[in-house]
């Protein structure tokens, strides 16, 4: 038998347990555990395996030789990452993936697709899910460059808080960072951003305390 928690997930959407079982081994699917705080895929690197996070969360970074960090995305249980890459082995990384927390990730190296191709087998459903996840990642991504494209600190801030809320359909809501890591994700500096959120809370914007926000309406 295989895990519910393989079920729900859209990589494996309309496929039978047998062809879970089939892709698993197929794909070569290993799950490793990963602690907080490391770098398990580093810019530079090559990689043939996409990562599904089973527990935990791991963020998405551009970290450069100075030191500077920017966050691109922070990918939470049943999500996926280096799917794109898996699929161009020959291309380097252009970003590190680093353990949030302690994580459990489930590795699959996609690249064994391309092998003993059948039409109607698990690959065909695997591959067309592929394309699902790509599709929700490039508008995952589409949306940050959205937010980071006001000059003004609370332009950001504005832009991410409002499109959270309009994804959780309600005015509160938690978001999925902490200070630095929301700063790193807007392109901010953590100090202003906090003075910021201060005002906007003064002013009778938002209400919030550590990740969890109340947008006013006016």
């Amino acid at each position: 038998m295989i895990s519910s928690e393989l079920q729900k997930l859209v990589l494996f959407r309309n496929m039978t347990e047998t062809e879970i079982l089939d892709a698993l081994r197929g794909l070569h699917s290993m799950e490793k555990h990963i602690k907080k705080g490391s770098i398990f895929l580093h810019a530079g690197d090559t990689t043939n395996a996409m990562g599904i996070v089973l527990g935990g969360s791991v963020t998405i970074e551009s970290n450069d030789m100075w030191g500077n960090k920017t966050i691109l995305s922070l990918v939470g249980a049943g999500q996926y990452f280096a799917e794109t890459y898996a699929l161009l082995p020959d291309e380097p990384m252009l970003v590190d993936v680093r353990a949030n927390e302690d994580c459990r990730i489930l590795f699959l190296y996609i690249g064994y697709l391309s092998e003993s191709w059948s039409s109607g087998s698990w690959k065909e459903k695997i591959l067309k899910n592929l394309l699902l996840i790509s599709s929700h990642k490039n508008l995952h991504l589409s949306g940050r460059s959205f937010h980071t494209s006001p000059k003004s600190c609370r332009g950001r801030l504005l832009s991410y808080l409002n499109s959270i809320s309009k994804q959780k359909h309600s005015l509160e809501f938690d978001i999925p960072f902490d200070r630095q890591q929301l700063a790193d994700y807007l392109n901010l500096e953590r100090t202003n951003m906090s003075k910021e959120l201060g005002k906007m809370q003064n002013e009778g914007i938002i209400i919030f305390r550590k990740n969890h926000f109340k947008l006013i309406q006016p």
